[in-house]
């Protein structure tokens, strides 16, 4: 293990954009050997999530900054190749708190043992069966407390949490509109995951009036993905007590002085409420959660997308590919075991 050499992309400098080479170089150093109650893992699957850019600034954050010199902070899922605590075997399958690296060393506490042989994909776990589902989830039922008959407007629809956002919110009896950046990404969420209506904001001209028309009704609920000018149209279009959960600012992520909505006075004159959350409030809860949406996936009420790129090596470019909306459902680095 002394000879285990560990490639790990870390943060030198924090970007005022979008991070290049140059603030996440990579650099290759000795393996960290697990103390008293560790684990070593050699990581198989590392997600990629908008708030790795937020985790890169030193604003505040419901986390801490990642530190100057420190990897790039991620979920990732390994295999314990060498503990030094009695819950873990080498050769488990975990799902921790790690970076951009082909190894992890921690906390054994702090890893999920999971099981590779139940007949769901590993990744999914990274996905739609762990961090993405359960903010999709909890984001959805928790903060916009959708009611049969109302209409669900949901941004970044054809994203990893977008998608399985509409499609509990069919479950609920709701009408769902997705807005989503391609023609292509449109056909997806309506004729394969449900959506009764979906608005290609990047070819609608005028996104308010095409949200009013997707929206002839008006909005109940708004998952907000973005903000920017998606959340300013939408906040024109929004009923009476309607309920806004905000999950992400990804369109305001790469941009110093971004201005802020506009529309803000639309809660006021709809007596509406905002509220931001992250999936870590409901820890609580993750148990019961994961386990709805395990019914729902193995009943094959919940379809979601996987776009997994091969190798270390590919993680800043592919880390990129969120920012200009390019990926494909949820993006994951994949290092072949």
């Amino acid at each position: 293990m002394r000879d285990l050499t560990n490639r790990q992309y870390y943060l030198a400098f924090r970007p005022d954009s979008l991070p290049g080479p140059e603030h996440v170089p990579c650099r290759d150093v000795p393996v960290q050997l697990p103390g008293e109650g560790e684990a070593l893992l050699r990581n198989i699957y590392i997600s990629l999530d908008p708030a790795i850019r937020g985790w890169m600034s030193d604003a505040h954050n419901y986390i801490a900054p990642i530190p100057i010199g420190a990897p790039v902070r991620s979920t990732v899922i390994g295999r314990v190749i060498q503990s030094n605590c009695r819950s873990l075997e080498e050769g488990d399958v975990v799902m921790a708190v790690g970076g951009w690296e082909q190894y992890t060393t921690g906390p054994a506490a702090a890893m999920t043992k999971l099981d590779e042989h139940a007949g769901i994909p590993l990744s999914s776990f990274l996905g739609a069966l762990g961090p993405t589902g359960l903010t999709a989830l909890f984001g959805l039922m928790e903060v916009g407390k959708p009611r049969p008959g109302e209409t669900v407007l949901v941004s970044a629809a054809a994203g990893a949490v977008g998608s399985v956002v509409g499609q509990i919110a069919k479950m609920q009896g709701c009408r769902v509109v997705g807005i989503a950046g391609s023609e292509e990404k449109c056909r997806w969420i309506k004729e394969d995951l449900g959506f009764d209506e979906a608005i290609n904001y990047k070819a609608c001209g005028d996104l308010e009036a095409a949200i009013r028309q997707a929206c002839p009704g008006g909005v109940d609920v708004y998952f907000d993905n973005v903000g920017g000018e998606i959340l300013d149209a939408a906040l024109l279009c929004l009923n009476k007590y309607a309920r806004v959960a905000v999950c992400g600012w990804i369109s305001t992520y790469n941009e110093n002085g971004a201005p802020g909505p506009r529309n803000l006075w639309q809660l006021v004159a709809e007596s509406v409420t905002m509220q931001g959350f992250v999936v870590i409030d409901y820890m609580d809860r993750f148990a019961e959660g994961v386990d709805k949406l395990a019914q729902w996936l193995l009943a094959g009420k919940l379809q979601y997308r996987e776009e997994i790129v091969d190798g270390l090596d590919n993680i800043l470019p592919a880390f990129l590919k969120l920012f200009d909306g390019s990926n494909q459902g949820k993006l994951i680095i994949r290092i072949p075991e």
